[in-house]
């Protein structure tokens, strides 16, 4: 059934975007997601989006719980249109139903930190799925993240600056990190079905009829 949608929106783009949509789902990736709590500023998250979907994240998970999630589209380039975005702002405590849905799905928790203790994401165990927690631009993470992690990252700094913004350090992690998983031996890449069905999503955002499109196809009419 997939399958047989997926042929018939198909027809309905042009050639060169079927062609790209087959190469990017390729490279896409739910081993390594990044978790965006209470972020505030839209440029940031806009820009943390953008390095997502260029570098192969397909999931960012988002924490709402004093500051709404929000995003500028010219900074993030459409990147919002190709990514798959989980909210969390329906709890009194939203940071803790992220952790426990990441938790439930196998994934570790890691945090940026500048403890003397915390590791160079060079050294960060991504043997299973990998969730990292970009805080709020103020005060970092939560207690209710910081007592779920299972790792803290520093970025190595050789300045007298001791931090990165969180946009660029989220941005130097990802990089870091999808070069590490695709120089592996980990299986990081979606399953077929997986990318079969972003595929589907992404036609449908990319075929303005695409609603009335798969209307006349459940009804065995086609065009």
């Amino acid at each position: 059934m997939g399958q047989d949608l997926y042929e018939y929106l198909s027809h309905h783009l042009t050639g060169r975007k079927r062609e790209l949509f087959d190469q990017v789902a390729h490279e896409r990736t739910r081993h390594l997601t990044v978790v965006l709590e209470d972020i505030y500023q839209t440029q940031n998250a806009s820009a943390i989006m953008r390095s997502a979907e260029s570098w192969g994240v397909q999931d960012i998970h988002v924490i709402e719980n004093e500051h709404a999630f929000n995003f500028h589209r010219r900074i993030s380039k459409g990147a919002y249109d190709w990514l798959t975005i989980h909210r969390y702002n329906e709890g009194a405590d939203n940071s803790l139903a992220c952790m426990r849905a990441l938790k439930q799905q196998g994934y570790s928790i890691a945090a940026t930190s500048l403890e003397d203790s915390a590791m160079a994401p060079e050294y960060l165990p991504m043997d299973r799925p990998l969730a990292i927690v970009m805080g709020t631009e103020l005060t970092g993470i939560s207690e209710t993240v910081r007592t779920h992690c299972d790792h803290f990252i520093k970025i190595p700094m050789r300045g007298f600056t001791e931090s990165l913004t969180v946009s660029v350090a989220s941005g130097v992690l990802m990089y870091t990190l999808m070069n590490r998983l695709r120089a592996s031996g980990i299986t990081w890449r979606l399953r077929e079905e997986e990318q079969l069905e972003l595929k589907i999503l992404w036609a449908r955002k990319a075929i303005a009829w695409s609603d009335t499109l798969i209307e006349l196809f459940e009804s065995g009419e086609r065009l």
